[in-house]
């Protein structure tokens, strides 16, 4: 009598949690720590405006969004992921295995990754050669880097004398992090790449060294919350922090960012491309839920809208860098329409 008690306020309790899942009225959104200010902008923007619930987005890292949004389709699963990378292959297939067929990627603008720390401190002067030297598990023990060795740079000035006597301590992201996989592509991989030994290895065992970050303190995985590297950095006047772009200029009275090979994270210096660490930001939807969920298609609408991601948009004021007219006008046209992703 007792089991049956229990087996029965189980199925009732079943039976309530898929009634509430079936009746969601709200989009969920995860993703991107970095997109996430974008997206939090246009939810609360569209929750004013329409008759629509403010869409929950949560800052769950761009890898960590993907792996949610590619668990499956139903309403308990999120309906738009954000990325501050491409989506991979491997994770498309991984949404293929599960279901998810149709996916419409929408590029919302650029963006840059800074190398900041506080205002209080010196701006420093570094290249992506040095940022390596002073991050990576393990690093050139002979003048082309053929042989290597584990980290032994305990200072930024033992690495080049230009650079600051003080302690290698760098707050960033963690491995989960679109901005992480960002800065080993775009810094780790060519820093390393300038020593002849190195670029000479194989593929595999070339990546594993372009991309292993040191693992005895130097370097220390700061979480999702780029706001709280910020307050660190105002802290500890010694340590850097690795962020996107609209972070730094939302907080500029605060922090300030790195010149990286000869120039300043700016809006123009990121827009016109010169600013060498700069990248693509996106977003996903899954078309499943289009029509299932209500709200999406507006959504989306709001987000490609010029009064949203346009130059004079209120995406600007948080730090978006735009898209070029013709692109923004392409990809919202593709965007509304749901055209489904084509690698």
């Amino acid at each position: 009598m007792k089991l049956t008690g229990i087996l029965a306020v189980a199925a009732a309790a079943t039976v309530a949690m898929a009634a509430s899942a079936q009746a969601r009225d709200q989009i969920r959104i995860v993703g991107s720590s970095t997109v996430f200010p974008f997206s939090t902008a246009v939810a609360e923007q569209f929750g004013k405006t329409t008759d629509f619930k403010t869409p929950v987005v949560e800052s769950t890292g761009s890898g960590g969004g993907l792996k949610l949004f590619c668990a499956g389709v139903g309403v308990q699963h999120p309906d738009i992921t954000n990325a501050s990378r491409r989506i991979k292959k491997s994770e498309v297939e991984t949404c293929a295995k599960n279901g998810i067929d149709k996916i419409t990627e929408v590029k919302i603008g650029f963006d840059g990754i800074v190398f900041a720390n506080a205002k209080a401190a010196g701006q420093v002067k570094i290249s992506r050669k040095q940022l390596w030297l002073a991050l990576a598990k393990d690093v050139p023990a002979n003048a082309d880097g053929s042989k290597l060795q584990p980290n032994p740079y305990k200072m930024w000035s033992d690495v080049d004398p230009s650079l600051p006597k003080t302690k290698i301590e760098v707050l960033g992201p963690p491995p989960t992090s679109g901005t992480r996989d960002a800065f080993a592509e775009l810094v780790m991989e060519h820093g390393c790449e300038e020593f002849a030994g190195v670029k000479a290895m194989d593929k595999k065992k070339r990546k594993a060294v372009c991309h292993g970050i040191r693992e005895d303190g130097a370097y220390v995985e700061a979480g999702e919350n780029d706001v709280l590297i910020i307050q660190k950095l105002v802290a500890n006047a010694d340590a850097f922090g690795i962020f996107g772009f609209s972070f730094l200029d939302s907080n500029r009275d605060k922090i300030q960012g790195s010149i990286i090979e000869g120039t300043a994270p700016t809006f123009e210096s990121i827009a016109s491309g010169k600013y060498p660490v700069s990248r693509s930001m996106y977003f996903y939807v899954k078309n499943a839920h289009v029509g299932v969920v209500p709200g999406i298609k507006e959504y989306v609408a709001e987000f490609t809208a010029d009064k949203a991601w346009g130059p004079d948009g209120y995406l600007a004021d948080k730090g978006l860098i735009p898209l070029p007219d013709a692109d923004r006008k392409s990809t919202a046209a593709m965007a509304n329409k749901f055209a489904p992703l084509n690698m």
